[in-house]
């Protein structure tokens, strides 16, 4: 069956009031906001999902490739998307879950109590809801491909994707709550869907999209929430033994309190031991995840005459300066700084006589990448050394928090050792819940220990490092719990395909396609995670990242346009040479260079390989028979190698670049002749 016949039952998307290419335009960004915007909002209300960020970037993954393969196989339009998407917003609000900690192979920051369904009632519906819903926007988006030169259609997709990114982001650095993703949402599914019949039109769309704006601004209003680039926060006050309190939650999971100075330091003992710990006078002091205020406040009481306060969330230290009984953030002792605690050490050229990790954990993931939490880099060796650099004559460094686990002590005081090179104060001042204090000074003499700590107890993990920094996984494997679900994603998977696009035979003459996109989402996990590392965690650092990713995408195709490009074999080579080039040049020599010296060298260094794929990409795609078959298969690949990205956890990130290596080989394996 030739591309034409296939496709002969979308032609009346001809019809559309909107021309080809800003519907193209409009539809690409609206699929990738919509994606952005169910990560981030089921995460808020699911917390199994502040743990599993991609398994709603999997379910939308599915459903754009089925949405693709799905053009010229029905005539009618997606009305379902916002059917299916009203019915999801419905099931995240009755349904809110909190999960206890988790320690099967995975430790959790969570709650202390479960509620709602369990994971395996809730995240198969999250999943296959995702996967609808994104579906839709997607064969809008297909629809238009046949309709324009091959490269002339991916091209307008991309600037759509970025357009998306834009917009997300935009509304994210507002603080916009849901509502406003939702009217966005809204007005997409009203300008894309043509209404015709005009009755299902407003039955399917109209209604649904308004109940969608109606269920998110009843959530807005009620809740009191606000809703930072990393959570859903709120808060409540009341008074305890006479002393105002102010109790935050975020995403719904208990996270930190806004106390007087005193009062913290008289209820709790852990607060005070790192001054006790010290043996300098406090000139200068680092508090890495100054949150609410309570740390800062803390430290002003013990004398600090300059406290540097590092805190990633923006919205947290807005709140803490409005409710703090204490006002610390008022105090002109203290410099606030926004940004990722380990992007301030790498950067700062100041020296501390005490640095403090005031309970940094985030309880959420960084976005797009598997297992990568907002404080993984923060409690690496590399870390701790770069912690111990920026030490006076005779300061300290200590960290505080429930740890919960006995061996996660151990590992971080083993990590400590190895960093300082001595062995670190370690106080349990609780057996509940491991409630701990490590400090060590710069040198031992700069330490007040009061008892020795006897060191780790036997099969206590070693220390995490930058490339491998999964500080609360406990093995060197992965997870059985992930094994489970990603075995299950791959099996829903397999079947929707078949039922939405037939045989597998459909997609044959693209496997190399398929191979493609596996790899690709491994090289962007790697470029993800290697700026978290080099220039912070934070939402914007993602931001850029994934934007800069679709321009390198973008770049390659107007090369392939407008140019004439080496053949495929011969981009094959630049590829793999520019894996072997990022495989070479270690972490530590980039975070060595000045910073715009260090941003010049990582965008080389991590976009080289992505520009090669995507030139690579867009000569093979340029000549494919089905342009939807053919892109529906690599985005099927993406997927799965959105669940191939959990193989880090076993070989670390620097280990994705040899098996995208494989992959790359593989794909040019199965080249088809004529192509090659």
């Amino acid at each position: 069956m030739t591309a034409q016949a296939s496709l002969a039952p979308s032609q009346p998307t001809r019809e559309h009031w909107l021309a080809v290419r800003p519907r193209l335009i409009l539809a690409s960004a609206f699929m990738l906001f919509l994606e952005l915007a169910l990560i981030r909002w089921t995460g808020s209300n699911i917390v199994h999902l502040s743990y599993f960020t991609n398994f709603v970037l999997l379910g939308s993954f599915l459903g754009i490739g089925l949405g693709f393969l799905r053009v010229g196989r029905s005539g009618r339009q997606p009305y379902y998307s916002p059917v299916v998407l009203f019915g999801l917003v419905v099931v995240v609000l009755m349904f809110p879950v909190t999960v206890d900690r988790n320690t099967e192979g995975v430790l959790y920051w969570t709650s202390l109590a479960t509620t709602g369904p369990p994971a395996w009632a809730i995240l198969p519906v999250i999943f296959a809801a995702a996967a609808l819903t994104l579906m839709g926007p997607a064969e809008l988006v297909g629809r238009c491909f046949p309709e324009l030169p091959r490269l002339e259609a991916y091209r307008y997709d991309l600037i759509g994707s970025l357009s998306g990114i834009v917009a997300f982001t935009a509304l994210s650095y507002l603080s916009a709550p849901p509502v406003f993703w939702g009217l966005v949402a809204a007005i997409c599914y009203g300008l894309l869907l043509t209404p015709r019949p005009l009755a299902h039109y407003l039955f399917l769309v109209t209604v649904p999209s308004l109940a969608i704006v109606t269920l998110l601004l009843s959530e807005t209003l009620t809740a009191g929430a606000i809703w930072s680039p990393y959570y859903k926060v709120t808060f409540k006050q009341f008074m305890q033994l006479g002393v105002p309190v102010t109790d935050i939650s975020v995403n719904g999971i208990p996270h930190q309190q806004a106390v007087p100075a005193a009062a913290r330091l008289q209820w709790e003992r852990q607060y005070g031991l790192p001054y006790e710990r010290s043996s300098t006078p406090l000139d200068d002091v680092l508090i890495v995840g100054a949150g609410s205020g309570t740390d800062v406040a803390i430290a002003l009481s013990k004398g600090a005459k300059h406290v540097d306060a590092v805190e990633i969330d923006p919205k947290l230290r807005e709140l803490g300066g409005s409710v703090h009984p204490d006002k610390p953030y008022a105090d002109p002792r203290v410099t606030t700084t926004i940004t990722d605690g380990r992007a301030y050490l790498e950067r700062t050229p100041k020296k501390y006589d005490l640095i403090l990790f005031a309970l940094p954990d985030s309880l959420t993931l960084v976005s797009g990448a598997s297992s990568l939490r907002l404080e993984s880099y923060l409690f690496t060796e590399e870390a701790m050394r770069a912690a111990q650099t920026h030490l006076k004559p005779g300061g300290a460094f200590s960290m505080y928090n429930y740890y919960r686990e006995p061996w996660l002590v151990d590992r971080l005081a083993s990590t400590v050792q190895a960093a300082f090179g001595h062995k670190p104060c370690v106080d349990v001042v609780s057996q509940a819940g491991q409630q701990a204090v490590i400090t060590a000074g710069v040198s031992p003499s700069a330490q007040k220990c009061e008892t020795e700590w006897a060191g780790a107890a036997a099969g206590t993990p070693p220390p995490t490092g930058d490339d491998r920094p999964f500080l609360y996984l406990k093995d060197r494997d992965v997870p059985s719990i992930y094994l489970i679900t990603l075995g299950l994603i791959l099996a829903v998977s397999l079947l929707a395909v078949r039922v939405v696009a037939g045989p597998f035979g459909r997609m044959r003459p693209y496997a190399d396609l398929f191979l493609l996109g596996v790899a690709f989402l491994l090289l962007e996990t790697k470029s993800v995670t290697g700026f978290a590392l080099l220039f912070g965690t934070t939402w914007v650092v993602n931001a850029i990242v994934f934007a800069g990713v679709l321009v390198a995408v973008l770049a390659a195709v107007e090369v392939t346009r407008r140019f004439r490009t080496p053949p495929l074999p011969v981009m094959y080579g630049v590829l793999l040479a520019g894996l072997a080039l990022a495989w070479l040049v270690p972490n530590s020599w980039l975070l060595s260079l000045p910073l715009p010296v260090r941003a010049v060298a990582a965008v080389v260094v991590a976009f080289l390989p992505i520009f090669a794929a995507n030139v690579v990409f867009a000569k093979r795609f340029s000549d494919t028979a089905d342009p939807t078959t053919s892109f529906g298969a690599n985005l099927l690949g993406a997927m799965v190698g959105g669940c191939l990205e959990y193989l880090a956890l076993v070989i670390g990130y620097r280990g994705l670049l040899i098996v995208a290596a494989v992959l790359y080989l593989g794909a040019f394996a199965l080249l088809p002749r004529r192509a090659a």
